[in-house]
This record gives C-alpha cells, sequence and structure tokens, in this order.
C-alpha cells in the first residue's frame, strides 16, 4: 500500500498534546516530528519523551516550518483560533481538539478559511473513537433501533478535575468543554436532523465558592426538527477523592424499534489498593480506590497507550498517509455542538428557551 510520508507539528505540549505527539511518534508514516508550547521546558520534555526532531516556544514558526505537513492543535480550548488559522492560511491539514472554539465568530472564521484554502480540517471528538459508541453507531447503521425518539444521557466528574480545566480556561465550563462530548455523540446518531430548540436549567456552589462563575450541573432538553427529545446533563462537583480517574457515563437511546442501553460508569473495574493510585489529569493526586479505564482518553497498559485518543490519532494520520476513512468530527459538526452548548449556558442563565 502506498504511503505518504507525514511531517507533524503538535502545538501545545500539555496533557493530550504530549499523549498526541508520542502516538503519532510511533506512526509508520511520520518521519518528522516537532512539538511547541508557550512554556519552552513543557516542549524541551516533550521532545525528549517522543523523539521530537524540534521543540520550540513559536508556534508560528513550527506550523511555518518547511518539513511540517500537518499540524495537530493542542492548546488551551481559548487559545485554538491563532494557529488553527495559520495552518489552514498555509493549507497544512489541521486537527484541533474540541471545543472548536469557545465563540461561534471564531468558528465561523476557521470554517471559512478551511473552505477558501481547500484545506483539510476535524475537530477532535475522541469519545466517538470509544468501543461502546462505535458499537452504538454501528447498531444505528443496521436499523436495529429504528428511528431514534429520545436519547437521554448523564457525564459526572470530580470537582478537582473541574477546578483544573477552570484553571487552565476560565470559560471552559462543565458544558461547553466536556457535556459536549455526548452532545456530538447525539449528533452523530442523530445525524441529518437538525436541532431546533434548547431548554436547560443549572446550579452550584462549589466551583463559585472555588473563583469560577460556573454552575455544578446543568440539564438540558434539545428539540430536533424530527420531534426527537434529547436529554443531556452534566454533575462535575463529585468531592476530588470520589473513586473516578475521568468522566462516568450513561447513554441511552430509544427508538421505534429498540433501546440501546451504554454503560460508560466503569464501576466493574475497581481496584483497591494501599499503594496509591496517581490521578493522570491532576498532579500530586492519589486515591487508595478507583474505577480503573475510566480516564475519558485512554489510559496506559504494559508501556503503551490505549484509547480513544489513541485510535483517533491513528485513524487521522492513516487517513492523511493511506487515504484511509475518518470518520472524526467535521468544523460544522463541532460548530453545531457549540452552538448547543453555548444555547444550554444561555438558557440556564437566563431561565428560559433558546430557539436555534
Amino acid at each position: 500500500m502506498s504511503q505518504k510520508e507525514l511531517g507533524l507539528a503538535v502545538i501545545g505540549s500539555g496533557r493530550i498534546g504530549s499523549l498526541r505527539a508520542i502516538l503519532a511518534s510511533g506512526h509508520p508514516a511520520v518521519n518528522y516530528l516537532g512539538v511547541s508550547d508557550i512554556n519552552i521546558e513543557n516542549a524541551k520534555k516533550l521532545a525528549a519523551k517522543s523523539n521530537a526532531q524540534k521543540f520550540t516556544n513559536d508556534n508560528h514558526e513550527l506550523i511555518s516550518d518547511p518539513n511540517v505537513n500537518v499540524v495537530i492543535v493542542s492548546t488551551s480550548e481559548h487559545e485554538h483560533f491563532d494557529s488553527v488559522m495559520h495552518a489552514l492560511e498555509l493549507g497544512k491539514p489541521v486537527l484541533v481538539e474540541k471545543p472548536i472554539a469557545l465563540s461561534v465568530d471564531e468558528a465561523d472564521k476557521m470554517i471559512k478559511k478551511s473552505e477558501e484554502t481547500g484545506t483539510l480540517f476535524r475537530v477532535g471528538y475522541a469519545q466517538r473513537f470509544k468501543r461502546r459508541y462505535l458499537s452504538g453507531k454501528d447498531q444505528l447503521l443496521e436499523g436495529r433501533i429504528g428511528n431514534i425518539l429520545s436519547i437521554s444521557a448523564r457525564a459526572c466528574n470530580t470537582r478537582a478535575q473541574g477546578i483544573e480545566i477552570l484553571k487552565r480556561s476560565s470559560t471552559a465550563t462543565p458544558v461547553v468543554d466536556v457535556l459536549t462530548y455526548w452532545v456530538d455523540v447525539a449528533c452523530w446518531y442523530l445525524d441529518g436532523i437538525e436541532p431546533v430548540e434548547v431548554t436547560a436549567r443549572g446550579a452550584g456552589t462549589v466551583f463559585r465558592e472555588a473563583g469560577f462563575d460556573v454552575n455544578d450541573t446543568t440539564w438540558s432538553l434539545i428539540k430536533f426538527d424530527n420531534g426527537a427529545i434529547v436529554n443531556l446533563g452534566v454533575f462535575f462537583a463529585l468531592p476530588s477523592h470520589s473513586p473516578q480517574l475521568g468522566m462516568g457515563v450513561r447513554f441511552e437511546v430509544y427508538g421505534d424499534d429498540g433501546a440501546l442501553i451504554l454503560n460508560d460508569d466503569h464501576t466493574d473495574e475497581l481496584l483497591i489498593t494501599n499503594n496509591g493510585i496517581p490521578h493522570a489529569y491532576i498532579p500530586d493526586l492519589e486515591f487508595n480506590t478507583a474505577f480503573l479505564s475510566s480516564s475519558t482518553p485512554g489510559n496506559w497498559h504494559l508501556g503503551d497507550y490505549w484509547g480513544p485518543v489513541a485510535d483517533e490519532t491513528r485513524v487521522w494520520l492513516d487517513h492523511l498517509s493511506m487515504d484511509r476513512p475518518c470518520p472524526i468530527a467535521t468544523p460544522k459538526d463541532a460548530r453545531k455542538n457549540l452552538i448547543i452548548t453555548l444555547a444550554m449556558e444561555e438558557s440556564a442563565k437566563l431561565n428560559n428557551t433558546i430557539k436555534l
């Protein structure tokens, strides 16, 4: 099989950027790897771990490198725009982490630039690549559920992880930054059917006491143009030592020919130990009891990384190097997810229904 060689720039050397770079370094098509970060020491450490040929604190300089023909943007949520636009202006395919942006205006400018330059652009909604959600999509395509009448899902996590995200980007709320994963899955399952209105309510004290004007919990009803009703909720203020290393999710789909119940809480994988279980996302936080495999991006096992981010990264690089299928979320998918989550926040704040 013919294979195109890839020169990859990974912009952002934090947790997910580091994973992407390390995973990409083992892909047979990647013959050049550069990493960058606003903190040059982070980039230097990642370069050593991933055997990158280059590290820098200048994002534009790395994206412009003539050895680079593909870009992954893994910066903080509020910093996506500049690097994505630069890559698109140069005609270099780009994968950016979810959400696409924190404003519809920035999302629209990125989409317009992608269309103007004819440059491939995708958004990393990695939960699409979790086995259970892929299986669910298969069942829908096989017609086993029939027409979807309703979807109901909730996601929960600890306040410690919520505060880490908010410290990084204060407007990356549990709705816009986390519930967006399951907004994406719901819209993916309802492919071709458009949302028309959102009603949401929120409440909370934990994040406000920590200095962030953000709800601990938000619940919403989304109505689609075929009459389907989607109920999505998030609670992000479980005690810090709740035994979750990431997200706990329950996702249910009801159709006129069947139902699909996906338990993604990981309560079937419980470890109890005297020797400490480190949290992958929160420095210096350890547990004595934890649900294994609950880390949302995936997990290290036997020296290799397994899970949604690993699979999504491989699919992206396989698509670029061998033209294999690319079911990664499109920027228009991501724009729809952003509009819905922003409408949830507005509806909860104003206590009314938002027409889309």
